[in-house]
């Protein structure tokens, strides 16, 4: 009997140990057409915005950093509400209303033919993926079993997410704190090979760095005076973005790695990684080769999309709507 017992123990303080089991067939039974419904809308929403890329990816990425990937940057502060939900935080206010639209299409596909059994979050975490390939990046298989969070506080989502100006050193700790490593930081931040910042990203880059009221001595003068035109240090149209990767802006590649080696970096954050003794070598080794760059980043993706993964209704809930609670 106590033999059962210290088994029984034993048992339960492993699957406390284990993270909680995803995989890529989970839906095998239930709902064994949702990569191909979830695909129908991507594909489109890639044809008619292709801006709900970079806009998705994006999504996904604070939606893992922040109560772990359970689809919690999708819920809507509750009417009358004065607890903000994550989308409402100021760090959040810049997501673009594609990457919300694209899930909100897929879920209601989904449930039309699979009611109450595919979560919000698998579905943010199959169409980040969709898109990546749909870019020009690779095709990898997606863990599926993840349930929706029932917590969502803009409070929570300022120190869990990266900035513009985050300091190597700062993103490292971020990281290691979701327990991905170095060489994941350098990997995930490829992702910047797509997609744009607002000029307030990087506009005391170019005109007061580090309160020096200069530039950001590691850009080249030619991205220097090209951001100069588009942003004004004063006065400047709000709305205006930049790309990330100055070559290929709108192709999932590893040129962006290239870029950081010739001073192309966009944000401090970005070419930081090209300064730091501890990720520039990993820099320079990604940007030599495409093909490993995408191993890695296949690899990079399923770890940073099992972070915080809940399951069963303790922990969580199967969204109808997204943007509700059950």
């Amino acid at each position: 009997m106590a033999l059962n017992l210290i088994n029984l123990l034993a048992l339960t303080t492993n699957a406390k140990r284990r993270p909680r089991q995803i995989s890529v067939n989970y839906y095998a039974k239930s709902c064994p057409q949702v990569e191909q419904l979830v695909g129908s809308i991507t594909s489109q929403q890639f044809k008619e915005a292709p801006v709900s890329a970079a806009a998705t990816i994006r999504l996904f990425f604070h939606d893992c950093f922040v109560e772990g990937c359970d689809a919690s940057i999708l819920l809507a502060t509750q009417p009358g509400s004065k607890l903000l939900a994550e989308k409402d935080a100021e760090d959040n206010k810049d997501l673009r209303t594609e990457g919300f639209d694209t899930i909100t299409r897929a879920k209601a596909l989904v449930e039309s033919k699979c009611p109450g059994v595919v979560s919000c979050a698998d579905i943010l975490a199959i169409a980040a993926r969709d898109f990546i390939h749909l870019s020009g990046g690779p095709n990898y298989p997606v863990k599926k079993g993840r349930w929706d969070g029932k917590i969502s506080m803009a409070t929570r989502v300022p120190y869990n997410l990266p900035h513009a100006n985050s300091t190597v050193d700062q993103l490292i700790k971020l990281f290691s704190s979701k327990g991905l490593t170095i060489q994941d930081l350098v990997v995930l931040s490829g992702a910047h090979t797509i997609g744009f910042a607002h000029c307030k990203n990087f506009l005391d880059r170019i005109y007061n760095y580090k309160g020096t009221k200069q530039a950001d001595p590691s850009i080249d003068p030619r991205l220097l005076k090209a951001l100069k035109m588009s942003c004004p240090q004063v006065g400047g149209n709000a709305d205006i973005v930049a790309p990330f990767d100055v070559t290929t802006p709108f192709v999932f590649d590893h040129a962006y790695y290239g870029n950081l080696q010739s001073k192309l970096g966009l944000l401090a954050s970005d070419q930081g990684l090209f300064l730091d003794p501890r990720t520039k070598p990993i820099v320079q080794s990604l940007g030599q080769d495409k093909a490993k760059f995408f191993q890695a980043f296949s690899a990079a993706m399923d770890k940073m999309g099992s972070i915080g993964v809940k399951r069963g209704r303790r922990h969580g809930e199967k969204r109808k709507v997204c943007s509700m609670h059950m």
